[in-house]
């Protein structure tokens, strides 16, 4: 199944991981900041990092809906679902 860029390389990273990961953790990781700090609200640069941010959180839910991942440890208030790969999304990548 075709996968996009942000779904490739979240799934990539969460198959590569040694232990259960928050997918969350891999989203600056993927596509960092390219402005900086003190860059207006309005920045172009900003306004286009926060649609990427999006795609990720995107590619997150597609890739729990294509049983691609599962949840190991479910969120219990103080971090978010830990998760790892499925023998279907480690086949899917190769």
């Amino acid at each position: 199944m075709p996968l996009s860029d942000d779904e490739h390389a979240l799934l990539l990273r969460v198959s590569k991981a040694e232990r259960p990961v928050a997918m969350s953790d891999f989203i600056h990781d993927i596509h960092p900041p390219d402005f900086p700090v003190e860059a207006a609200e309005d920045d172009h640069r900003r306004e286009a990092w926060v649609h990427k941010q999006f795609g990720l959180y995107r590619a997150v839910v597609r890739l729990h809906e294509l049983g691609l991942v599962r949840v190991v440890h479910p969120a219990n208030g103080e971090r978010p679902d830990l998760v790892e790969a499925t023998q279907e999304g480690r086949t899917t990548l190769g």
